[in-house]
């Protein structure tokens, strides 16, 4: 797994939000999310998609739990939706993680992350929630980021 840091500008998205257990929803939710970007033609080759899941499932109920599909938006004039809402990514530094994108690869990632981030010295900015980033030009590759913000 290749680690880098990356100063993030703040973005604006549209997302779509899921509250429940993660798994499965999650997936429904990001299907939902890029059949609405296909429809508003915001899907091609530069395309980036986040997922940010914002709760700690061991100490967030499972029915609690908010999970974000996002998609890298123009600040102005995105399609509106049913479920779709405009949000920001707040930027800063990231410590990003380059990884297989199965679920194997995802599963050990996030095992190894927070051991290697301590072996850095970084410290996680536990103010800006960790992204999911895939990339299209990345996806092609089958890779995706995990962004773990950092101070």
């Amino acid at each position: 797994m290749k680690m880098n840091i990356e100063v993030m500008p703040s973005c604006s998205i549209a997302y779509i939000r899921q509250t429940g257990a993660y798994g499965k929803g999650n997936v429904e939710t990001m299907e939902q999310l890029k059949h609405w970007a296909n429809a508003n033609n915001l899907m091609n080759s530069k395309t980036v998609i986040f997922g940010i899941a914002h709760d700690d499932p061991q100490t967030t109920t499972p029915e609690d739990c908010r999970y974000d599909a996002c998609i890298l938006i123009a600040e102005q004039g995105f399609p509106t939706g049913d479920k779709v809402q405009h949000g920001e990514i707040v930027g800063g530094k990231y410590a990003v993680f380059t990884v297989k994108h199965t679920a194997e690869a995802m599963e050990q990632a996030w095992e190894e992350i927070f051991p290697l981030l301590s072996e850095t010295g970084d410290r996680l900015d536990t103010t800006r929630p960790i992204l999911e980033r895939y990339a299209a030009e990345q996806v092609a590759q089958c890779l995706c980021e995990i962004c773990v913000p950092i101070r």
